[in-house]
């Protein structure tokens, strides 16, 4: 069975940034193919991701996170730990899981840099689903 509906999950820690992703996946696949679901924080998005994907209605999810150093633990472990978490989702269920998880070293919460996230998501959102519809076409065609 092919799948034409996508889900969303996007973390809502810097939420004025991350949301930025959905917009861009948004301009290439349409609104009503896609369920958006949030969660707190980027280390929450494997499972809430790999619950998804089994559900079996998904042809591919796609997840969104700004993780920055902020100063309780390494950024770089937390960034770690949710793309190992995504990846395995992904191979653990057959669905495509796909990782808009953006890592930044020197972050500041200025408008300059705000703005430029803001944009960077974005094409990061349009780049995710990119990513979604040309693995359904290469999973289909392999089906076939």
């Amino acid at each position: 069975m092919t799948h034409t509906r996508f889900a969303f999950v996007k973390a809502n820690w810097h939420s004025d940034i991350v949301d930025r992703a959905l917009d861009g996946f948004l301009e290439l696949i349409p609104a009503a193919q896609v369920d958006v679901y949030d969660v707190p924080g980027a280390f929450e998005l494997p499972l809430l991701a790999k619950d998804l994907a089994g559900t079996g209605r998904y042809a591919a999810v796609a997840c969104a996170a700004f993780v920055v150093d902020g100063g309780i633990y390494r950024h770089d472990f937390v960034a770690q730990a949710v793309v190992d978490g995504l990846m395995r989702a992904g191979l653990d269920t057959g669905v495509p899981v796909l990782s808009v998880s953006l890592t930044p070293h020197h972050y500041q919460e200025t408008d300059h840099h705000n703005a430029i996230y803001r944009a960077h998501f974005v094409e990061k959102g349009r780049e995710a689903a990119r990513a979604a519809l040309a693995v359904c076409r290469t999973r289909a065609a392999v089906a076939a």
